[in-house]
Parts: structure tokens; sequence; C-alpha cells
């Protein structure tokens, strides 16, 4: 009798040591990619089956008993939520319960269009890329920012965000207009109007300056020329917008077949700037523009050293001698290279 009763105890004992193992011993795996998603409107029936199916939980009985006791499967939170190995079911439950779910840190540098952007959006974020182009091809859906669907892209400053993974693409916009209101308060919209230009003005531009060189000296001084263009009423005539018109970046040089391409963000076609943005500018970019040093130029080419830096005139026939000697250097390069 004493022996059968130590033998209920000892099962007992084992039954509640499994028990408090499954619920606090360190039985969590994390899934590939460390990161958890529970999408909005998720059932937690569907929850508690992928947290299986993707081996995070090894008892879903044990699981299912803990979530109903503290009413998680009334209270699924969707979100973006990291998944620690060796973690405990019980510290599982109460991050799913609580909703204390990981931000997207979204990187934003250099994008082209606005497909870019929303392929950007939908590979980080739950909202779908295809919302996203619908929401920012819609004036409609615009106004509130103020903005339309060919300068949509001047609320994009290019920095680093944190959201969270669930969020709208409409809370995503607002923040993005948010950082951009504070970007523009103060000097940089004050030397903006110095400039006879609005922010988005100088943002498209330096959309352009951005496009045209990495070399930060040389920035101020092509956007000196764009200005000086813009002034006297001259075509901007900038390579880079007919890249973006015919959305080929891959152009290595414009033929004259190519100057002909039509689309308002042909400059060479179109007086004045374009009507949007053909890239996300860096900071620094927009800072060179608006800290352009005033200068007579209107004519820049590349070196023929082919360093990256540009020579700048202010006539055409000074223009002339720094286009032949790149032509001239480009042209011997092309030929050793076909000689190799």
């Amino acid at each position: 009798m004493k022996k059968g009763l130590l033998i209920i105890l000892a099962i007992v004992l084992l039954g509640v040591a499994y028990v408090a193992w499954s619920l606090f011993g360190p039985t969590i795996s994390s899934p590939e990619g460390k990161y958890f998603y529970i999408k909005t409107g998720e059932t937690y029936e569907s929850v508690k089956q992928s947290l299986a199916d993707k081996k995070i939980i090894s008892n879903g009985f044990i699981f299912d008993k803990l979530a109903k006791q503290v009413k998680y499967n009334r209270a699924v939170r969707a979100g973006k939520y990291e998944i620690k190995k060796g973690s405990s079911l019980v510290n599982l439950v109460r991050m799913l319960k609580a909703g204390n779910q990981s931000p997207v840190r979204l990187v934003i540098n250099k994008l082209r269009t606005k497909e870019d952007f929303a392929g950007k959006i939908g590979a980080n974020f739950e909202a779908d890329s295809l919302e996203v182009i619908n929401f920012i091809s819609s004036n409609d859906s615009l106004a509130p920012y103020h903005v339309d669907t060919n300068t949509v892209m001047t609320l994009v400053i290019p920095n680093s965000y944190l959201f969270w993974w669930n969020g709208s693409f409409k809370k995503i916009l607002d923040r993005l207009n948010d950082q951009h209101q504070k970007f523009w308060e103060g000097s940089r919209t004050a030397k903006a109007t110095k400039l006879g230009l609005k922010p988005d003005e100088v943002y498209t531009m330096a959309s352009i300056v951005e496009e045209e060189t990495n070399k930060a000296d040389d920035k101020g001084r092509i956007a000196s020329v764009y200005m000086n263009r813009i002034k006297k009423n001259m075509k901007l005539e900038a390579d880079p917008t007919v890249k973006y018109a015919m959305r080929n970046f891959g152009l290595k040089r414009i033929l004259h077949g190519h100057l002909a391409y039509p689309s308002p963000y042909n400059t060479y076609q179109q007086t004045g700037l374009p009507p949007g943005p053909i890239c996300t500018p860096s900071i620094n970019t927009i800072d060179a523009v608006l800290d352009a040093p005033e200068t007579n130029y209107i004519f820049f080419v590349a070196k023929p050293d082919f360093k990256g830096y540009s020579n700048f005139a202010a006539t055409y026939p000074e223009h002339l001698v720094y286009a032949k000697m790149y032509q001239k250097a480009l042209d011997s390069l092309i030929m050793r290279k076909n000689n190799r």
C-alpha cells in the first residue's frame, strides 16, 4: 500500500515537474529570421497553429491552456515579435498578450521612383506595396499633405525611422510628413525663400544634383548652374532627368535620340524644373543646394581625369574647350578598352 502511494506521488511529482518545465523552462525555439509576425485580424487559432508549424512551441496543449487562462485567446494583437531561443512559454504568452512587438527600423537612402518607395514599404511592413501605390497615385488621398502625385516623394527625407510593423501606410506617411515639416522649419525654408524657391522645388533640384555627382565639393556649384539657367529662362538640360523620364537608369551615355523623349520630366524638352523629384536626395545634397554659392556658371562637364569632378564654365566657348577635352579622353579610354 505504502509502495503504491509512493509510486502515485512520484508520478504526480513528475507530472508537476513536466508542466513546470513546459511553462517556465527554456522550451521556446526561435523561428527563421527570429521574428514572428501576426497579421491584423488574425485569429487566435491561426496564431496557435502558426506557432506550432514554425516549431516555436513544442507543446500546443499547454500553450492553449495557458493562453486561455490569461485570456490571450480573446486579445490577439498584430505585430512583429522577436522570439528568443530558450525563452519560456510563460514569457512568450506574456509578450504576445501585452503586444510587446519589436519596431521596424526603416532606413531610407536614395529611392528613384514611387514604385521603389512602395516596394520598400511592402518589404518591411504589413502594408502591401499595391496599397501604397494606390494611395500615392491619388491626388485625393494626398490632398491633406499638400502634395500631389508628382511631389509626394518630397515628403520623404532620407533618414532612419522607427515604425510598428502593422501600422497602416497612412500612419507611416503621417510620420514622414511630420519629419518633413520639422526638417523645413526655420533656416532651411528661409534659405529657400532667399533663393526664390519653395521647399519642394529645392528638393527637386537637389534630386537632380544627387544624380549628377557624388562629390560633395561639386554639388553646390552644380546647383548654381541650374539656378542660373532658371534665372535666364534656359532649359536645364540635365541628363539624369532623361534617364528618369525613360525609366532607364542604366544609360551610360545620353544620345540625341534620348533627348527627344517626350515627358514633362525631360528637361531637354521642358523649361524649368521637372514637376517633381527624380530621386530622394540626401540631406547633405539638399543643404548643398540651399547653400549654393553665387556664380556665373552656366555649363559644366566631367573632367577628363574621370575622378568624378566637373569643369565649370560661364560661356559656351569655354565650355566647348572643356567638353572637347572630356570627349577626347573618353574616346581614348574606349579605344584602349576595345584593344584589350
